[in-house]
């Protein structure tokens, strides 16, 4: 079977950790991707949900947020005691989008999306910028996640809630408790997969860029995502089918999320209007939307074979 991603498989060896919870490699992973992105502080989650929840704790504000949509946003949302509103975009998938603004400053969700220099390029000082590292992103671990800024109260802020509400120290004791907080970091064993994927980071961009260039040129698109590579078809069920019947995984991302009824009936949390459920865009893309594969280690004779299967069916 021609998978949809890969996801790497590593051997930690724990014998060199000082710390197995908060080893040096956390903090030397968290400047390695602020200075890649171009930002001067940076904070680790054990995931990017969580980063996400922590950003939002008890805002008591709306969030606009697409329908189509990973539903643990939604949770992050609703479990931070705020409420949400249905927008009917589409084009976010597989790139950054900014998912509150405040005014002052603005929360931009990059999980599936991780450039060089991209805060300088996307994001003002005080703006938080939130990646994932869950295993099939383009930075993976066993998940995780981080929030960069050059707002070092922010970051400071967060930390510390992420640590149990206490400051950072090499020991447990030696820690001051500054307010009740979570147990949200990311692990040693977290931060050394995701260092050892972001090491071969640039060689799996110049991988993917080639797959996606023939992708391109051979299906009609123009698609520029280094996470996903989604095209139109008619009948999607019918198609994943088909594609699996030749040894050939597909996947949806995502559905429409304001057509499920945890979340369309959510009163406490959904703040409901006639444009919330409005979202005809997002319904007719979830249903004709899907993910062919789309990984480093695709071979050129594979990539042909899915080129040309798409096209079969297109023909049928």
């Amino acid at each position: 079977m021609i998978n949809l991603f890969h996801v790497n498989n590593h051997t930690i060896n724990t014998v060199n950790y000082n710390n197995l919870l908060h080893d040096t490699v956390v903090t030397t992973f968290e400047d390695t991707i602020k200075d890649y992105v171009g930002a001067q502080y940076a904070v680790t989650f054990n995931s990017a949900t969580s980063a996400i929840f922590l950003t939002l704790l008890n805002k008591n504000i709306v969030v606009n947020v697409p329908s189509m949509i990973p539903p643990v946003v939604l949770n992050a949302i609703i479990t931070s005691n705020n409420r949400y509103r249905f927008i009917d975009d589409v084009d976010w998938v597989g790139d950054s989008y900014v998912l509150h603004d405040f005014g002052d400053y603005k929360i931009v969700d990059s999980a599936q999306k991780l450039e060089k220099n991209q805060f300088i390029t996307e994001c003002n000082d005080d703006d938080l910028m939130v990646f994932s590292f869950y295993p099939t992103k383009p930075v993976g671990s066993s998940d995780g996640g981080m929030i960069v800024s050059n707002d070092f109260k922010k970051i400071k802020y967060l930390k510390e809630l992420a640590l149990n509400g206490m400051t950072s120290s090499h020991n447990n004791w030696e820690r001051t408790i500054k307010l009740p907080g979570y147990k949200m970091y990311m692990n040693s064993i977290q931060a050394e997969i995701a260092m050892n994927n972001f090491n071969m980071y640039e060689e799996k961009l110049s991988s993917l860029k080639k797959v996606r260039d023939l992708y391109n040129t051979e299906l009609g698109y123009s698609n520029t995502s280094n996470h996903l590579y989604r095209i139109e078809v008619i009948d999607r069920d019918k198609f994943i089918q088909f594609m699996k019947n030749n040894g050939i995984s597909c996947g949806i991302h995502y559905s429409a999320t304001h057509l499920n009824p945890v979340y369309r009936n959510h009163l406490n949390h959904f703040a409901y209007d006639e444009n919330s459920t409005n979202c005809k865009l997002s319904e007719e893309k979830s249903e004709s939307t899907v993910s062919i594969p789309f990984n480093e280690r695709l071979t050129i004779s594979e990539v042909n074979l899915i080129i040309k299967k798409v096209k079969e069916y297109r023909e049928k």
